[in-house]
């Protein structure tokens, strides 16, 4: 876990002894539950650290442009409100938690047995402010206090960017920012989801392409902001947005 102090520091981010303990635990604790559930397929741990740690992280030590979405601004730090949709085993949302611990977080995940787990680490580790919800992105868009409520939405889920951004911008604030993690060169993809984020109330910035600490691991993050609500027709019914991408 040193490499990700050291990791951070180097940005400028200074990690306690106690956030090192909590990661420690959380990858033990996914570790033992995958014996009995996929959470994961990487579960070496020098692996694990980058792929799911240093990956969940890079907006904060690679990116500096994009640490303002997260609160931090220099040497200050505000309170952000920030969904974590299709969380799965809690990546990026829970080291997102860990290391920046003024985000008040949601974590949004399908699967019942995932959000058990999920509430299982947020006790198991002590983090207050930091709730897991049991829905489909679609049905928890329509929930007050859930929708056109959050500061920053973020995903790692495995979907086109069309269907993303159905899923999360619904659940941003006008003025608020969904950043997707995306791999590799996404040129083309934002290219055909222009029009789609435009009527779904956002529109794209340029992309933030990075390369994971010694590795040729290559993450590229698309910040799209919202501008304008989105229309109510919005998100469509459960699995029409990754069969039908607008």
């Amino acid at each position: 876990m040193e490499r990700i102090r050291n990791v951070l520091q180097s940005a400028g981010i200074a990690i306690s002894d106690r956030q090192l303990e909590q990661l420690n635990d959380y990858y033990q604790m996914v570790i033992e539950t995958n014996q009995v559930m996929n959470l994961t397929a990487i579960t070496e741990k020098e692996e694990f650290i980058l792929l799911h740690y240093l990956d969940s992280l890079a907006p904060l030590y690679a990116a500096p442009e994009l640490k303002p979405l997260f609160g931090i601004h220099g040497e200050e730090t505000v309170s952000v409100r920030m969904i974590d949709v299709g969380t799965g085993a809690g990546f990026p949302g829970i080291p997102l938690k860990i290391i920046c611990p003024a985000l008040e977080v949601t974590l949004l995940d399908s699967l019942q047995k995932r959000v058990h787990f999920l509430d299982k680490v947020i006790g198991e580790l002590s983090l207050s402010g930091i709730t897991a919800i049991h829905s489909r992105a679609e049905d928890a868009a329509r929930v007050p206090g859930l929708r056109d409520s959050f500061d920053l939405a973020v995903s790692r889920a495995v979907a086109n960017l069309s269907a993303l951004s159905e899923y999360a911008l619904p659940f941003v604030r006008t003025g608020g920012t969904f950043l997707a993690y995306k791999s590799g060169e996404v040129r083309e993809e934002l290219a055909s989801a222009r029009n789609a984020i435009r009527l779904l109330g956002g529109e794209a910035e340029a992309p933030v392409s990075v390369t994971l600490p010694d590795s040729d691991v290559a993450r590229t993050f698309v910040p799209i902001r919202k501008g304008k609500p989105t229309p109510k027709a919005y998100p469509r019914k459960a699995g029409t947005a990754k069969k039908q991408p607008l």
